[in-house]
């Protein structure tokens, strides 16, 4: 029996339910698949699986087993494209994740030129607010706007940033007088959604941190969205410093209390590539990163690298 085989057999079965489709997508007969992984139960001396002629099922311990495969496949899976990564010169796919205004604005353009410099690298980007599972989901890297505090993970910091307070001029010239933190009470907010938290924004100066609750007139999930409802006027909006840079320099949006550090989350938030702590680094992932890295980091060239968005 080909043991390996017979794992990737069970796992795919135990992920689509079908051996069906599992004889598919490995280019088999469906009875053969059958086979292998009776010959896997025997060996192992447990039953994985429970069939039917309308279903499979997994036992109590085919679920374990399909668990513990996950990690042990992709490691050799990983090894296997480490090493072959060694005497070949970068390619494959590469699937990044980042949040969408980082994703949008910066990483989309740079692709497009990392292009040019690595045709043979076919790069998958995923956006969403969310930080993703690297394992799971099977991501190479994911652009984050704080370091991970997962096992098994490493970090490459980017730059480190901060958020502005901003509205339009027709707004700010409508609006009462904002010289100190507790008048946002008397203001309209554009909020970030965090389910199942108040909004509160904390501020920093030589005094020490101030916490402010916030009652929002608008609130949304979306960075982008937060930057379009600010240019209309409907009120102040906390976002990141590289966002706002155009806007702000182009006399669309005014940054307000200027002389606070302010922030919806932590001050040390910035950008940060994520990727499995492995012993080596694919090549795909290691020139991806150090061409975002020679064009983003510091402290000035995340606003050159930043395009603008909307407007």
């Amino acid at each position: 029996m080909d043991r390996l085989k017979a794992m990737e057999l069970f796992l795919s079965v135990s992920r689509s339910g079908s051996f069906t489709e599992t004889a598919r997508q490995f280019a088999i007969s469906p009875t053969s698949v059958s086979r292998m992984i009776t010959e896997l139960e025997q060996a192992l001396n447990v039953r994985l699986l429970l069939r039917s002629t309308r279903q499979v099922m997994l036992t109590e311990a085919g679920q374990e087993y399909a668990h513990q495969l996950e990690g042990i496949l992709w490691s050799i899976n990983h090894a296997h494209d480490s090493i072959t990564a060694i005497s070949t010169s970068p390619q494959g796919l590469l699937r990044v994740h980042s949040r969408v205004m980082f994703g949008l604005g910066v990483l989309t353009p740079l692709i497009a030129r990392f292009r040019t410099l690595y045709p043979d690298i076919h790069v998958e980007l995923i956006l969403a607010e969310a930080q993703a599972d690297l394992r799971l989901a099977q991501i190479d890297i994911d652009f984050r706007i704080a370091p991970p505090v997962e096992a098994g993970l490493k970090r490459r910091i980017l730059f480190k940033s901060e958020r502005h307070l901003v509205a339009s001029p027709d707004y700010i010239a409508s609006m009462p007088a904002l010289t100190a933190p507790p008048q946002l009470a008397d203001h309209a907010l554009i909020c970030y959604l965090k389910p199942g938290e108040g909004y509160v924004f904390r501020f920093l100066s030589d005094k020490g941190i101030d916490e402010v609750a916030l009652h929002p007139r608008h609130v949304t999930n979306n960075g982008i969205a937060q930057l379009e409802l600010a240019r209309l006027g409907e009120g102040i909006a906390l976002l990141d410093d590289y966002t706002v840079a155009n806007d702000i320099a182009q006399g669309r949006l005014v940054r307000l209390l200027p002389d606070f550090r302010v922030t919806n989350s932590s001050f040390e938030d910035g950008i940060y590539a994520t990727i499995l702590d492995t012993p080596m680094i694919p090549a795909k992932i290691r020139v991806f990163l150090d061409f975002v890295a020679s064009e983003v980091s510091g402290s000035d060239r995340r606003f050159l690298a930043y395009r603008q968005l909307g407007g």
